[in-house]
């Protein structure tokens, strides 16, 4: 063939080369314009199938800015009732936290007829037997009188945007006044009782109950009480009396606090444990290294799917109806849904083991037992403990959520202070202990596993 033939023909090929990939870039981009577009009408049709509108429409910021205050601040309430006579000043969420003496921002005589309330920052309340008056900053005084049918309002300008009036839609008539002027700061009145909240930042009586003796002391009168006589209990000693006080706390409960991390702990543990005992033998019979019998394997991996095929919290609602409330129902839960998971894993070791350091080990004269011992074990080793620890850390924010269901420990004590809506401050806690826990056993599994396959 001449030259001239050759170069034609090689122009020719160059060129259907070309031709080719043009048309699979024009088909590539077709194809990620058509997976975009499918996306855009995924996300469209998950718009309006959620209802997002909707949920924009509803939100409460404010509501969610209340509600982080109240997680790292505490409530006092001044109360006036209008129907018994009563006036107290009282730690919102505390059943005993009445203050006997007034606080120095609240002045009140004897009936509690005639009160002064100081919000700070310029912010006072005055009553004067069934007339309130707020006075603010930004605006004139507002004055709101009890009546027999609901309340009379008074302001000296404009209604102000963060007042809030509640009407009765039968009788038309004005039955509450709410006024926040600030996110700290609160005042309610209705036919019945006159309400003033201020909140102040920190967990009150976190340590001390409200009508300890210890409550109330400095660091340093605390330090010099604890290495000092007399007494304040004659059986025991100061030092003694504070730690008791403190794992005793009524109202936060350090005592059950402790012991439902506990539950939690031990819940985790013992199912990991369990799944991770129960896999490894099971996970021998249903490798195709170790075991030639078909049916048996397929029966196996067949299990493997259906335990793990089913979700932790199915498993937990199914023992909660079987075996009732409590933490072995978490632990049988959490053993259920990893036996399945780690069976999987560890056959998929199995099977790609080296099998030359198994007949290195036969060749010493080594028996069966021997073999899985010294040519086996040494090469999952390092799958089994990594995977393990793996599913503990996991777990450990699996039995939480578990305990939240009725199978115990802090999860429970968390669904149970989110309840009341009025002990945020004690969820926070709790969601910080559960983080403290969390971080722990990821710093401790992250050690024994540097010891255990690492050797360091």
């Amino acid at each position: 063939m001449s030259d001239a033939a050759t170069a034609c023909a090689t122009d020719e090929t160059l060129m259907e080369r070309h031709a080719a990939a043009v048309r699979r870039v024009r088909l590539g981009s077709r194809a990620g314009l058509v997976a975009l577009g499918l996306v855009l009408l995924y996300l469209v049709y998950a718009w309006f199938a959620f209802d997002i509108p909707h949920l924009i429409r509803t939100a409460e910021p404010q509501r969610a800015v209340l509600l982080a205050t109240d997680s790292v601040a505490h409530k006092v309430h001044v109360t006036k009732s209008l129907r018994n006579p009563g006036f107290e000043v009282a730690v919102e969420g505390e059943r005993t936290a009445t203050y006997e003496h007034l606080p120095d921002w609240v002045r009140a005589d004897a009936a509690g007829e005639d009160v002064f309330v100081d919000l700070g920052e310029g912010h006072t309340v005055t009553i004067d037997g069934q007339t309130l008056t707020l006075t603010t900053p930004e605006s004139g005084p507002i004055t709101v009188t009890a009546t027999d049918d609901g309340v009379r309002i008074a302001y000296s300008g404009e209604k102000p945007d963060w007042v809030r009036e509640g009407y009765n839609v039968q009788t038309d008539t004005l039955v509450k006044f709410d006024a926040r002027p600030t996110i700290d700061r609160r005042v309610q009145v209705t036919r019945s009782k006159m309400e003033i909240h201020r909140f102040f930042l920190g967990w009150e009586h976190f340590f001390f109950p409200f009508g300890s003796q210890l409550h109330g002391k400095s660091v340093g009168e605390l330090v010099d009480l604890a290495f000092s006589a007399p007494r304040l209990d004659p059986d025991q000693s100061n030092l003694a009396l504070m730690a008791e006080t403190i794992w005793t706390n009524r109202e936060w409960q350090h005592r059950a606090v402790a012991i439902a991390l506990l539950e939690t702990v031990l819940m985790a543990v013992l199912g990991t444990l369990t799944a991770a005992l129960v896999a490894l033998p099971l996970a021998f019979a249903a490798a195709r290294t170790f075991n030639r019998i078909g049916p048996v394997r397929f029966a196996l991996r067949r299990l493997f799917d259906f335990l793990r095929g089913i979700d932790m919290l199915i498993w937990s609602l199914i023992f909660i109806r079987a075996f009732g409330l409590g933490p072995l129902t978490g632990a049988l839960a959490i053993a259920f849904t990893d036996t399945g998971t780690l069976g999987k894993l560890f056959s998929e070791a199995l099977e790609n083991i080296d099998k030359k350091q198994i007949e290195g080990v036969q060749a010493t004269g080594a028996n069966r037992w021997q073999r899985y011992r010294f040519g086996v074990i040494p090469q999952i080793l390092p799958v089994f403990v990594s995977q393990g620890l793996y599913y503990l850390e996991s777990n450990m924010r699996s039995a939480t959520v578990i305990g939240a269901l009725g199978a115990g420990g802090i999860g429970l004590m968390l669904v149970e202070t989110m309840r009341t809506s009025r002990d945020w401050e004690n969820t926070l806690y709790i969601i910080i202990l559960t983080i403290l826990l969390v971080v722990s056993m990821d710093a401790l599994s992250s050690w024994l596993r540097r010891r255990l396959i690492l050797g360091r």
